[in-house]
């Protein structure tokens, strides 16, 4: 295991350094820039020079690159050109917040998914098959923002059962340990914090998950289908096994590997930034740090962004590995490491 965990790590690099070269040289072939934020439309061409000679902007772009690269091994991610503080100090303020609602939202997903995956397939061609697929695709069919808004609307505004928006009530005078807000009530005993928290998640998760359990749902549902029809279901079941036994150790197990290959995909995903959540929700996470950055053109902070959401996605992609081991023990690592 050590052996391939180190052969995947140092397959890393020259990903990352392809990422660094093709994010450096988009940006830098965008159209305005860092002195378009800071002036506006207006500034005179003599400002803009000189905000860009300041910044470094017009030497060679190898010359750029190299300080940036200089910059990036030391843990030096720049300056964000909107608030003036560091893009690291910005970027790890806001992604715990990310964190806590991806997890919120893949423990609905999986939670209600696989189980909802597993009975379609046990009953597949009947009404209750039809109905959960129908469900299904329309999970998928449905736009976030749209859903946010409609859970928003019933949920938040006309019964009052939630928060409408933010990631604690700023009345609350919690203790900040983590940056993770649940966790940090949890570990100071402040109880109200910790939930006033929670169910500032509920309403993202619930909108966030929606999509990602349509798909557990339905890979979930096609692997079972697919491994009932396998000749070692049949010898488990003609040697008498008991369903229960044949459901967990033979079908499910089996079917598991590519419901954790898509997982594991769309926990990446929602890692890099649920943007259209966050906006609807005014979740202050990466994926509203994201828009802002747009929009203000802060080239640093879009970069940061982007670059981090790679690896956590790589990394993510490395846990998934690991975990096809203890899913499908005929897999070893000596074997994917070919």
């Amino acid at each position: 295991m050590f052996r391939f965990i180190v052969r995947r790590l140092l397959q890393l690099v020259p990903t990352l350094f392809g990422l660094t070269l093709l994010l450096f040289v988009w940006l830098h072939r965008l159209p305005g820039g860092p002195e378009t934020s800071i002036l506006g439309e207006r500034g005179t061409p003599a400002l803009r020079a000189r905000i860009r000679h300041d910044m470094g902007l017009d030497q060679p772009l190898w010359v750029q690159y190299g300080k940036f690269m200089k910059r990036l091994l030391s843990g030096d991610l720049g300056t964000s050109v909107s608030t003036h503080r560091p893009v690291t100090t910005e970027f790890l303020e806001r992604f715990p917040g990310t964190v806590e609602l991806t997890a919120l939202a893949m423990t609905i997903a999986i939670g209600v998914g696989i189980p909802l995956g597993y009975y379609a397939a046990r009953r597949a061609g009947t009404a209750r098959d039809h109905v959960s697929v129908g469900v299904s695709l329309l999970g998928i069919c449905t736009p976030v923002f749209f859903l946010g808004y409609i859970y928003k609307q019933i949920f938040a505004v006309n019964l009052g059962w939630f928060p409408t928006s933010g990631r604690q009530d700023v009345t609350i005078d919690a203790t900040r340990i983590t940056g993770f807000f649940v966790l940090d009530g949890l570990l100071t005993r402040e109880w109200d914090a910790a939930a006033d928290a929670f169910m500032h998640l509920v309403l993202p998760a619930l909108t966030l998950a929606s999509i990602p359990l349509a798909v557990i749902m339905r890979i979930t549902r096609a692997s079972v289908l697919e491994v009932t029809q396998e000749d070692f279901v049949r010898t488990a079941e003609s040697k008498g096994l008991t369903n229960r036994v044949i459901r967990g150790r033979h079908i499910m197990r089996n079917a598991m590997l590519p419901v954790a290959t898509t997982i594991g995909l769309l926990t990446g995903s929602l890692l890099s930034g649920a943007v259209l959540t966050e906006t609807v929700f005014a979740f202050n996470g990466i994926g509203a740090f994201l828009v802002t950055s747009i929009d203000n053109r802060d080239y640093p902070v879009f970069f940061a962004n982007v670059y981090i959401a790679g690896l956590v996605g790589l990394f993510v992609a490395l846990i998934s590995d690991l975990i096809y081991t203890f899913v499908d023990p005929r897999i070893d690592f000596e074997s994917r490491e070919l």
